[in-house]
């Protein structure tokens, strides 16, 4: 069994998760749109992930729509004691499969009872709100509206962490004057590094960085010399990646997600990667390419 506390804990508000968690997005359909192909697979997946100690599942009810939360309620529920799942609103699926924003008061409370429902709990323990200015990447804007509305939601019990997902330095600082902010999703990864500087401010500040798609957007170049280090290693480029941003600050919780047992496996298994320091320059200058 792979020991995932081997990369550490650090705390999601109040609560103290493994580095290393699980992203439910991949249990849905094709385009996360729809029912999987095999729902048994994807509930004997979660339930692994659990066992193997995993500790804290990100997840979203626009995921299907609905279908990850409900396969999470079915293979989960009741909970173990000291499972943290985050999910996300502020946006909604389109019947085309597209991403929509879904900021409105009426949309956000609607998404927060929807979670409630599908997941079959009394309160979220951690509710990211996913900023969709723009569909494909951070953008400006206040979020002021919205995280009002989750703040009160908060004080009525249904939500007991709020975090941000997607949101620039700036919708940060203007986060944290209106709630506490426990952690920050975004896209970062070794060819990917734009938020550098916010992941720093985050880790003084004791705040979660949570970076989606380890493996996204890398160029054919990038790529090939990922793969040259984890041929080195005897490791899957993902682990390596993985492993990666373990090292990068303390403050980084992973949730690689898919599928497969067999992926499930390899991913956990990047908690007992260690990468040398020439790997790690070798690493370090993908960002570069």
């Amino acid at each position: 069994m792979t020991d995932i506390a081997k990369a550490g804990t650090f705390s999601l508000g109040d609560r103290t998760v493994k580095r290393l968690g699980y992203g439910a997005m991949q249990l849905a359909g094709p385009g996360v749109f729809g029912p999987p192909k095999d729902r048994d697979a994807a509930v004997a997946v979660l339930r692994e992930a659990v066992a193997q100690g995993v500790d804290h599942i990100d997840t979203s009810d626009f995921y299907g729509p609905h279908v990850t939360n409900q396969i999470i309620r079915e293979a989960l529920h009741p909970y173990p004691d000291g499972l943290t799942i985050v999910t996300k609103v502020g946006a909604k699926r389109g019947a085309d499969a597209s991403w929509n924003p879904a900021f409105s008061a009426e949309e956000l409370t609607q998404a927060v009872h929807d979670n409630l429902r599908n997941l079959g709990v009394d309160a979220l323990d951690v509710v990211n709100l996913r900023l969709m200015f723009d569909v494909h990447g951070p953008a400006e804007g206040s979020i002021e509206a919205p995280l009002t509305v989750l703040a009160d939601l908060q004080r009525r019990g249904l939500i007991r962490r709020i975090g941000l997902s997607n949101a620039t330095r700036q919708q940060v600082a203007e986060g944290r004057r209106i709630t506490e902010i426990v952690c920050v999703q975004n896209q970062y990864n070794l060819a990917h590094r734009a938020d550098d500087a916010l992941i720093d401010e985050l880790a003084a500040a004791g705040t979660a960085y949570v970076p989606f798609f380890p493996l996204g957007g890398f160029s054919p170049l990038q790529s090939t010399a990922l793969s040259e280090v984890a041929a080195r290693l005897g490791a899957t480029p993902m682990q390596v990646a993985l492993a990666w941003l373990l090292r990068r600050a303390p403050n980084i919780l992973l949730i690689p997600g898919t599928s497969s047992l067999g992926h499930l496996g390899e991913n956990l298994a990047a908690a007992e990667l260690t990468l040398p320091a020439d790997a790690m320059a070798a690493l370090d200058g993908i960002g570069a390419a």
